[in-house]
């Protein structure tokens, strides 16, 4: 095996090891470190839950004296400041490591170089860029909104053949199947947010948390995404099942005392791409996965807000009276909106795309 292929390898490992937090570090990134001497992993590790220690100090700790003189292969740069924790990069040059491999730069203007510079002025050898492709998609919205100030946001539909998400009386249950609904689950799960409209809490009563996820058995473990309703005319009921975990309910909105009393944080009214900002720069919310009706989902898409769009298509039809994925009014095809796709999956009978909108140029 060549030394590129090896370092991928074990870059590799690394980012399945930054993968094992990916339900439990918000608001922090997913990190991993593998630390190879002769060959052979010495010490690994991830960063499980923000608070607690970074993937390279236990990393560290399992390889002890061992790690003088290894490599250490991690997910995203070194940290080079002190917040709950000591920067890594500091612990890296105190444990003697001659060589540092880094899959993904970060953009966050604490670290962003300084990391790497840290290293480099100890000595260390540094490569940067092994595997970064698929080390970013571990934090598209932390590195996002360390970049622009902005949350990655996911536009979530389900949908008939027909380009249809629900009845003409509302009801919608239901229309993908069991597995292509679990998979919902987990974008949920890696999200800081859930966001929908009014309509859809007052037509499916729903509550858009996370309930089981493939591979957990313990979902205390889960740190649940905020469950945010945009309510420009006060109309959420208390009664709403939505409400049974206030805390994590936020709702931009008239201000009601009735909410404020049950622990509901409220929002001002303002334009969605406002509302994004202050989600990412107030409450540290990355990630953002909007699960709406057509009026909110195709605002969203024509303010070119959204990042990727997850569309789960069943093969059924539902009829030109049912309603509709988008409601957009377009006179010309140079008002399409275009995607490039990212990616297909099966699940069950169900299709799932992951699109990536684009502008075309003419």
């Amino acid at each position: 095996m060549t030394e590129f292929k090896q370092e991928q390898s074990w870059m590799h490992r690394a980012i399945e090891l930054a993968r094992q937090g990916q339900y439990s570090t918000k608001p922090n990134p997913n990190v991993g470190c593998v630390i190879v001497k002769d060959g052979v992993i010495v010490g690994q590790g991830f960063h499980p839950q923000a608070g607690q220690p970074h993937a390279e100090v236990f990393a560290l700790r399992e390889a002890g004296e061992q790690a003088r003189g290894a490599t250490a292969y991690v997910t995203l740069e070194p940290c080079a400041h002190y917040g709950r924790t000591p920067p890594c990069a500091k612990g890296l040059v105190e444990a003697g490591v001659a060589k540092v491999v880094v899959a993904c730069p970060d953009p966050n203007p604490l670290v962003a170089g300084k990391g790497v510079q840290i290293l480099q002025d100890a000595g260390i050898e540094v490569e940067v860029g092994i595997a970064q492709k698929e080390a970013h998609a571990l934090n598209e919205g932390f590195l996002k909104a360390m970049a622009s100030g902005m949350p990655y946001v996911r536009l979530k539909v389900a949908s008939s053949l027909d380009g249809r998400t629900a009845m003409a009386s509302g009801e919608s249950k239901w229309i993908t199947g069991t597995e292509a609904r679990q998979d919902v689950q987990h974008w949920r799960a890696i999200s800081g947010a859930v966001l929908t409209g009014i309509e859809t809490v007052l037509t499916d009563d729903c509550q858009l948390n996370v309930r089981q996820l493939n591979g957990i058995d313990d979902m205390s473990t889960v740190v649940q995404p905020k469950r945010i309703i945009l309510d420009r005319q006060g109309r959420l009921p208390l009664t709403a099942k939505i409400l049974a975990q206030p805390d994590s309910v936020m709702v931009m909105g008239p201000f009601r005392q009735e909410l404020a009393d049950l622990g509901v944080l409220q929002l001002a009214v303002q334009p969605l791409t406002q509302l994004l900002a202050q989600l990412a720069g107030q409450y540290q919310i990355y990630d953002v996965l909007v699960e709406a009706g057509a009026t909110l989902s195709t605002a969203f898409l024509q303010e070119q807000l959204v990042d990727e769009l997850i569309s789960y298509v069943a093969p059924t039809l539902l009829g030109r009276s049912a309603r509709t994925m988008f409601n957009a009014e377009f006179s010309r095809m140079a008002e399409q909106l275009r995607f490039k796709l990212r990616d297909v999956t099966r699940f069950g009978e169900d299709v799932r795309f992951r699109l990536i909108p684009f502008q075309e140029t003419l």
